[in-house]
């Protein structure tokens, strides 16, 4: 109620709560009718790995796409992944799908809500509550635009005194766009474009609505729900209208609601913004989100293959620590958006960052910008496959598949829950056909497949798609398998060599370790770990130091080799070009 009156003052504040204490009741309600089944563990372990995926990804004739993609799922990623997330899946009408028409049906193209339900028996489910703006064309704007006194104030209205000097955004179009309402002119804000119409939650029944929409994904089966640009969601004139304080407040408030209602629901803010404003999103580590997006581990790996150098990774890794324990890090390196650079902006300099730029080009990929505060144009987001990303023109075939493998060990072994785009688990590479007089450039890294297509291409052992699938596969098996890699078990950057990134994993438990390792360089690195001063380091985190004996061997959990330990507890191992490693250090072995 508190947090309420801080928004909306005592009287609103008031009917808010009026208003918000019905629909918890109703839910509530709801929930009771739920099955056992459908009511899963309120927490994460190392066990959990998450597909991103568009709902129409995989299609077949005369049938819904839903209906395909749980087909293929079942086929090939079942007891792989454990969550599947699917894009906006509801109707819409541009944006592929983030300017949604209708939060509560599922578009009529794709399937119907039991395909969700079907898909969500086999793996938890992550949805977008597409919720900073809605469609254009949504009943709730056609009300807007009719003067229904229900939808009054639902948006935005800025007129020639509202002063959006200082507004901070990711598009260079237009921040107003111009409507007609009932013959009057009205202009509202559109953060991202003039089909996307912002929402106003200084009205406390947009609120509401909203908070009904949250929980109906619950009751649907959600059991992560991405809060999309919600950065933006609160309103002030004169102000940036990013991260502002309601903003956090509007975020404590549906944490508060889902621990009452449905406290196993997680939610995860999708805010790219540099690090130091994403942790934010965690609040005191109990009030606010879960789970933050890891943006800066993609821009950050492409670096250290690029400069064959992990000092930079491994400097930001070792200052990475989350407030709680029922906190994590959401780790991706693709997703169905372009590879964003401006995350890592204060940890590589400008230098760095334009060669990022300047790769992505002659990999054959394009480049989005943004127009700053002075007017200045600059690159905000690379738009190309991650596979492509990764190679060097000169590179082997081999060689590309290497070094994509090598990035996904970290992405699997790094504190957090991994996430995987369907279009890196089938290695696809640049997707230049949906690309029209270079609009949407995004599309380059949104490459959708027939079953039948996919089928065989998964089944030719010589096809690249055949070689990274099987690879990542079986990473993930061993990664699920392993204790150490619980998203909230330690980590500790290790210092071996600059070309090596290196870090150790110890289970919650604290009896089991691994170390993982990976080098950026296209040559062989003998390197010599001193077991002792890595254990120490481990015990440190609570392995009892006084029972250490250290085995005579090592096991590299990826390529099964073993490795001998010399008596001074010294550990040399040669590392192939883009070679990654988990070496395993049991109870039994210390």
């Amino acid at each position: 109620h508190n947090k309420l009156e801080y928004l909306y003052g005592i009287s609103d504040g008031f009917n808010s709560f009026q208003d918000i204490l019905k629909i918890i009741k109703k839910y509530n309600k709801k929930k009771r009718n739920l099955t056992p089944g459908q009511k899963r563990r309120q927490w994460i372990n190392e066990k959990d790995v998450v597909l991103i995926t568009y709902g129409d990804q995989i299609t077949e004739d005369n049938t819904h796409p839903l209906k395909s993609l749980y087909k293929f799922l079942r086929a090939y990623l079942e007891n792989t992944v454990s969550w599947v997330h699917i894009l906006p899946f509801y109707p819409f009408s541009s944006d592929d799908g983030f300017s949604v028409i209708d939060y509560t049906k599922v578009n009529p193209c794709l399937g119907e809500w039991d395909d969700i339900k079907n898909i969500g028996t086999h793996f938890n489910l992550m949805f977008d509550a597409v919720i900073n703006h809605i469609s254009a064309k949504s009943e709730w704007f056609e009300k807007y635009l009719n003067k229904d006194k229900e939808f009054e104030n639902f948006f935005i209205e800025v007129d020639k005194n509202t002063d959006i000097s200082r507004v901070v955004r990711p598009r260079i179009l237009p921040l107003v766009t111009k409507f007609e309402k009932h013959g009057e002119k009205k202009y509202l804000w559109t953060t991202f474009s003039k089909d996307q119409i912002d929402l106003n939650y200084r009205n406390y029944k947009v609120l509401a609505k909203i908070i009904e929409t949250l929980l109906f994904y619950a009751l649907k089966g959600a059991r992560l729900i991405r809060l999309d640009a919600v950065g933006y969601l609160w309103k002030e004139p004169g102000t940036s209208c990013i991260h502002l304080k309601k903003t956090h407040v509007i975020i404590q408030l549906f944490r508060d609601i889902f621990n009452i209602v449905f406290p196993e629901v997680m939610l995860i803010t999708e805010t790219n913004v540099p690090y130091k404003e994403n942790i934010t999103y965690f609040g005191n580590g109990n009030n606010e989100a879960q789970m933050i997006y890891q943006f800066p581990l993609a821009p950050l790996m492409l670096n250290s293959f690029n400069t064959e150098n992990a000092v930079c990774l491994s400097k930001w890794a070792d200052s990475l620590e989350t407030p709680g324990k029922r906190t994590t890090f959401f780790n991706f390196l693709a997703s169905h958006d372009g590879i964003g650079i401006i995350p890592a902006r204060g940890i590589l300099n400008d230098m760095e960052l334009q060669a990022l730029v300047d790769k992505s080009v002659e990999n054959g990929g394009y480049i989005s910008y943004k127009t700053d505060k002075n007017g200045k144009k600059t690159p905000y987001e690379l738009n190309i496959t991650f596979f492509d990303a990764l190679s060097d023109q000169n590179d082997s075939e081999d060689i590309k598949i290497k070094k994509f493998i090598a990035a996904h060990s970290i992405l699997l072994s790094m504190a957090g829950v991994p996430a995987i785009y369907i279009n890196s688990m089938v290695g696809s590479k640049n997707y230049y056909k949906s690309i029209k007089d270079k609009e949407n450039l995004r599309s380059i890294n949104r490459e959708k497949f027939t079953l039948e297509a996919i089928k065989k291409d998964l089944s030719d052992p010589l096809s690249v798609r055949f070689k990274i699938y099987s690879k990542l596969k079986e990473l993930i098996k061993k990664r699920i398998s392993e204790k150490a890699f619980h998203p909230n078990g330690k980590q500790m950057v290790l210092t071996l060599d600059k070309r090596i990134f290196s870090f150790s994993r110890t289970s919650l438990d604290k009896k089991e370790s691994i170390i993982s390792l990976t080098n950026f360089s296209d040559q062989q690195i003998n390197v010599t770990i001193d077991l002792k001063s890595c254990l120490f380091k481990i015990n440190y985190q609570g392995i009892d130091q006084g029972n250490c004996q250290v085995a005579n061997q090592i096991s590299d959990l990826i390529s099964g080799k073993k490795f001998e330990i010399n008596q001074d507890s010294g550990l040399s191992i040669a590392m192939r070009s883009y070679q990654a490693m988990w070496l395993k250090i049991q109870e039994e072995n210390c």
